[in-house]
C-alpha cells in the first residue's frame, strides 16, 4: 500500500490517493502518513485531500512533532477545525508544546467552549491526572429517567470520549455514582437513574500523579475512570487509552534512566547526534569521575600486587561479578517499587531476603570458582581461599546495596530508577576491591 500511495503522489494523481486512503482505518492513514519520504509541503498536501470527517482522527493518531509541523502549515480556519474535532485533552497536549504566539493565534479561531476546554486542562501540572484527562463525558441526573439519558446520550453521545460509562451528578456537579450503558439498556424506561446507579465511585483527584493513576487502573481494571477536584466535583474522565500511554511513556522513562540516559520525549529515530551527545554525556562524565575511586584503591594496594601479582587477574571478575549482582538486585526492587508492591516499610524484609539470596549465590559461584582455581588456574589454596571469600563476601555487599539504594532514593524523593545498574556498579566496583585487598592483606600478612 506504502509503494503504492508513493506512486500516485509521485504522479500528482490526488484524486486516486483520496480514493485509496478512504477506505483504510484512520490509525493505518496516520502511520503511512509519518512512512511517506516526502518534503514537508508534499506532506501537508496529502494530509489536505483527506475527506474532513477522518482528517481529525487521522491528525490525532499522528506523533506530536508531526502534528506541529502540519499544523503551523494549515491555514488558520483549517487547524481551527482540526482542533475543534479533536477531544479536549489532545488538543492541550498539542497547545502545551508549541509557541505561545501560534497557539494564541490559532485559538482565536476556535469557539469559546474549545478554549476554555483547553486552557481548563493548561492549568493543571504536567503528568498530573488534570493534564491528561478529557472534560468530554457525559453526566445524569438521579432524577431522570432511562428514557431521557439515552435521549441525552443521542444527542451528545458522538462527541463524547466514551459511552460505555455515564456519570451521575448532583445540581453541584459532585459525583453521586455511576451508570453503564448496559445498565440503562437493560433499565425499563421510567427507571430513574438513581435507582440503577452504582453509589460505591472510585475517583482520581486532578492532582494525582500520571503514574499514580495508571496502577489505579490496573487495580481496578476500569475502561475510564471520573477525574474529580479538591471539592470532589467532577471535571473529567481518565479513559483507559491514555492510561496505555502513559504506560508506555513510564517504561521509557525508567528504562533510559536505569541505561543512566538523560529521558527525553522524542523517539530515536526522530532525536539528532547532539541531542543523543547531551542527553547521554552527563552521566558518563559523572560515572568515569565516579570510577577514579577505583583507580586510587588500586594505587593503595600496590605493595600486594606486586608481591603477589597472580592477584591482578581475578579483579575484572570481582567488578563485574559484582556489577552484575547488584545489578539483578536493584532492577528487580525498581521494578517492584514501580509496581506499588514494595514500600520503604518493607525494607528489613526485603533485605533479609537479599542477604539469604546473596549468600546461595556467592557459595555457588566459589564453589564453581574453587574447582576452577585449583584445576584449571593451577593457583596455590591460598590464593584459591582469598578469591572465593572475596566473591561470597562481594555478592552479599553488592546485592545489599543493589536493593537498598533505589529504596532510600524512593524514600527522599529521588526517582529509584537512577539508582540502576551504571551507579551500582559504580559503587560495587569500588567496595569490591577494598574487600579483595583486605581479605589479601589479612591472610597473606603483607
Amino acid at each position: 500500500m506504502l509503494e503504492k500511495i508513493q506512486e500516485y503522489i509521485d504522479n500528482h494523481q490526488y484524486a486516486l490517493i483520496r480514493s485509496e486512503i478512504s477506505e483504510m482505518n484512520e490509525a493505518d492513514i496516520a502511520a503511512m502518513l509519518e512512512d511517506l519520504e516526502l518534503p514537508k509541503a508534499e506532506l501537508v498536501k496529502v494530509f489536505r485531500i483527506l475527506p474532513k470527517s477522518i482528517a481529525a482522527d487521522v491528525f490525532s493518531f499522528l506523533p506530536l512533532e508531526l502534528e506541529q509541523e502540519i499544523l503551523t502549515s494549515l491555514t488558520d480556519n483549517e487547524a481551527a477545525h482540526i482542533i475543534e474535532n479533536l477531544f479536549a485533552d489532545d488538543a492541550a497536549d498539542l497547545m502545551d508544546e508549541m509557541p505561545a504566539n501560534v497557539v494564541k493565534r490559532l485559538l482565536q479561531q476556535t469557539t469559546p467552549e474549545t478554549r476554555r476546554d483547553i486552557n481548563h486542562l493548561l492549568q493543571y501540572p504536567e503528568d498530573s491526572a488534570g493534564s491528561i484527562m478529557t472534560v468530554e463525558f457525559i453526566d445524569l441526573k438521579e432524577n431522570q429517567t432511562v428514557t431521557q439519558a439515552i435521549d441525552k446520550i443521542r444527542v451528545i453521545g458522538p462527541d463524547r470520549e466514551t459511552i460505555n460509562t455515564c456519570y451521575v451528578t448532583d445540581q453541584y456537579r459532585k459525583i453521586t455514582g455511576t451508570i453503564s450503558l448496559r445498565m440503562l439498556l437493560y433499565g425499563k424506561p421510567d427507571d430513574k437513574i438513581g435507582d440503577l446507579m452504582e453509589e460505591n465511585v472510585i475517583t482520581i483527584n486532578t492532582l494525582m500523579d500520571q503514574e499514580e493513576v495508571a496502577r489505579t487502573f490496573q487495580k481496578y481494571d476500569f475502561d475510564a475512570m471520573p477525574v474529580v477536584d479538591s471539592e470532589n466535583r467532577l471535571v473529567g474522565i481518565i479513559t483507559v487509552d491514555d492510561v496505555m500511554d502513559i504506560i508506555e511513556q513510564e517504561a521509557t522513562e525508567d528504562i533510559e534512566k536505569m541505561a543512566a540516559i538523560t529521558p527525553t520525549d522524542k523517539p530515536y529515530s526522530k532525536t539528532t547526534v547532539f541531542e543523543t551527545w547531551k542527553k547521554r554525556i552527563p552521566w558518563l562524565l559523572f560515572l568515569m569521575i565516579s570510577a577514579t575511586f577505583t583507580s586510587n584503591i588500586i594505587l593503595r594496594y600496590e605493595t600486594a600486587l606486586a608481591t603477589y601479582s597472580v592477584l591482578n587477574a581475578y579483579i575484572p571478575m570481582f567488578m563485574d561479578t559484582g556489577g552484575n549482582a547488584g545489578g539483578q538486585a536493584s532492577v528487580t526492587i525498581i521494578r517492584s517499587i514501580s509496581l506499588g508492591e514494595v514500600e520503604f516499610s518493607d525494607i528489613f524484609r526485603v533485605l533479609w531476603k537479599e542477604i539469604r539470596v546473596a549468600v546461595l549465590c556467592g557459595l555457588t559461584l566459589s564453589i564453581v570458582n574453587f574447582g576452577k582455581l585449583l584445576l584449571i588456574d593451577r593457583v596455590s589454596m591460598v590464593v584459591a581461599l582469598i578469591v572465593c571469600l572475596t566473591m561470597v563476601v562481594t555478592v552479599v555487599v553488592a546485592k545489599m546495596v543493589g536493593c537498598l539504594l533505589p529504596m532510600l532514593a524512593n524514600r527522599v524523593g529521588f526517582d529509584p530508577a537512577v539508582m540502576a545498574s551504571p551507579f551500582i556498579t559504580t559503587i560495587v566496583d569500588a567496595v569490591s576491591l577494598v574487600i579483595y585487598f583486605q581479605i589479601a592483606t589479612r591472610i597473606l600478612g603483607i
